[in-house]
């Protein structure tokens, strides 16, 4: 099965976060740059909370208030869940889908590590079965069976 730590592997290490007393026009510039649509909020080495563009859109700009103004402690999600390298591909998506979230920070010794998305999940599952599929069409292949699993062998007694 695959963990976390396998996923975060083949990511970039770099944790993007803002802290509780940044400006939400913090948090959108670096979104924006980075092409990511969530932050953490960290003070001190700590997870405080995560904000998401949705957070912003619904807390900020439906709000009519100013991203300017508005830190990014007041739109924040607080206590976050979060994973741990050992999870597994599986328990991730259930937590995403039970819980209806897109984003999942990676913590190890109470340190992020990383955040794993649903599209991170996704590709590895789509990596997976393509990997399946070329193990089975070889397999089929060495012992002459075709895609239905019909032998081309004929035994003659």
């Amino acid at each position: 099965m695959t963990t976390v730590k396998e996923i975060l592997k083949n990511k970039s290490h770099q944790i993007f976060s803002v802290k509780s007393a940044d400006v939400v026009t913090q948090a959108l510039q670096i979104m924006k740059d980075h092409r990511i649509r969530s932050i953490l909020v960290i003070d001190d080495d700590r997870l405080k909370g995560i904000i998401s563009l949705g957070d912003c859109a619904i807390k900020v700009t439906l709000a009519k208030k100013d991203p300017d103004v508005i830190l990014a402690a007041q739109i924040m999600t607080e206590h976050p869940l979060i994973v741990e390298e050992g999870y597994t591909l599986e328990q991730c998506m259930s937590i995403m889908v039970a819980k209806k979230v897109r984003h999942l920070p990676v913590v190890s010794n109470q340190q992020v590590v990383g955040v794993i998305s649903i599209g991170d999940l996704v590709s590895e599952m789509i990596k997976n079965q393509t990997n399946q599929i070329s193990f089975l069409e070889t397999y089929m292949k060495d012992y002459g069976l075709d895609t239905k699993g019909n032998s081309h062998f004929s035994f003659l007694g």
